[in-house]
């Protein structure tokens, strides 16, 4: 490992003034990925400045009933919360569907928007990957790709969104709140993270002197009626080959409204818009479910391994929509 520089900042105004003033600066919150990035070499930092002290643990309700979340906040404390469980549980089911108990009491939510993928050959520096070394190639596009992306892949690169949470974050519109010495950025969190495009080692829109303070809930409703399915290899401590983040309103028969994001298929937390298009005012069917889901996938490209996640993900979003119309929002 690469010697670095190590600050513990007292408060906000330290942190920022020191990745302002800095080159090769990283924030370390709960560190559950970027000391293994460091260990593997693939984060080599000049300075770490260890943001713990700063007070960014509340969960707040806000007087229009959102609810602001400090990035600091664990993925444990989080999904434990007795107004996310109520209000957005499929908040609280995709993060305790996430990693281990021990990762979820260090991870927090600023952590766990900005870790980095889990792709075979963005960890082994014998191979190419242009997230890594910009330019390099994708070994991954040819290679062992069963857990490679299906929608908004490029040819640059196939790898997926690890986390779970940003999936029911983009489900809920919620919005990262960022602050710099220049001030003070709110960012939708469907906005936040990048397509790969040529730049695959450019993930989110943060800039290099900003630090995620804050999550902030809106109100939604149908979030009452909410679901998270995941499905994976393994029924723990396995990152999803799909998931589904949904929400469910029905009226007479009729789809009211209805919300859907994607996990494990895409290169970033996928809200599924079309799908949104095609249920909304329509039918509350199988039928409806399933040609919504077609719509959604209509897009998706999978190579030799990896194309059974697109048939694999319909299913799930038609099983998930059957789930909340039968059975509703139960962890």
């Amino acid at each position: 490992m690469k010697s670095f520089s190590y600050l513990s900042a007292p408060d906000t105004a330290t942190a920022l003034r020191t990745i302002a003033d800095g080159e090769d600066v990283k924030f370390l919150a709960g560190g559950t990925n970027l000391v293994d990035l460091m260990r593997e070499g693939i984060e080599h930092p000049a300075t770490v400045v260890d943001i713990t002290r700063l007070p960014l643990t509340g969960i707040e309700e806000l007087p229009d009933r959102a609810i602001r979340v400090g990035a600091l906040v664990s993925n444990s404390r989080l999904a434990a919360d007795p107004l996310i469980r109520a209000r957005y549980p499929v908040l609280a089911q995709a993060i305790l569907l996430g990693a281990s108990a021990q990762l979820r009491n260090m991870a927090t939510v600023g952590g766990n928007l900005l870790q980095r993928t889990r792709c075979m050959y963005f960890y082994d520096q014998t191979s190419a990957c242009n997230k890594r070394v910009p330019g390099s190639g994708c070994d991954a596009i040819g290679g062992f790709s069963r857990g490679g992306a299906v929608l908004g892949a490029s040819e640059h690169c196939i790898s997926t969104h690890p986390s779970d949470m940003a999936v029911a974050l983009v489900m809920l519109d919620a919005v990262v709140e960022v602050e710099s010495v220049r001030g003070v950025r709110r960012i939708p969190v469907a906005d936040f993270h990048t397509l790969p495009g040529d730049t695959p080692h450019i993930e989110t829109v943060l800039a290099a002197d900003e630090l995620i303070t804050a999550v902030e809930l809106p109100p939604v409703p149908v979030a009452a009626n909410s679901r998270y399915r995941k499905v994976r290899d393994r029924a723990s401590y396995a990152f999803a080959l799909v998931s589904v983040a949904a929400a469910l309103a029905v009226e007479d028969g009729v789809v009211k409204e209805v919300r859907l994001a994607l996990g494990g298929v895409a290169t970033k937390p996928w809200r599924a818009t079309e799908a949104e298009r095609v249920l909304l005012g329509g039918p509350a069917t199988e039928e409806a479910f399933r040609l919504a889901a077609e719509a959604e996938l209509a897009a998706a490209e999978g190579g030799p391994q990896n194309a059974f996640k697109i048939e694999l993900a319909r299913r799930t979003i038609v099983a998930t929509l059957r789930q909340l119309l039968t059975e509703g929002s139960a962890a």
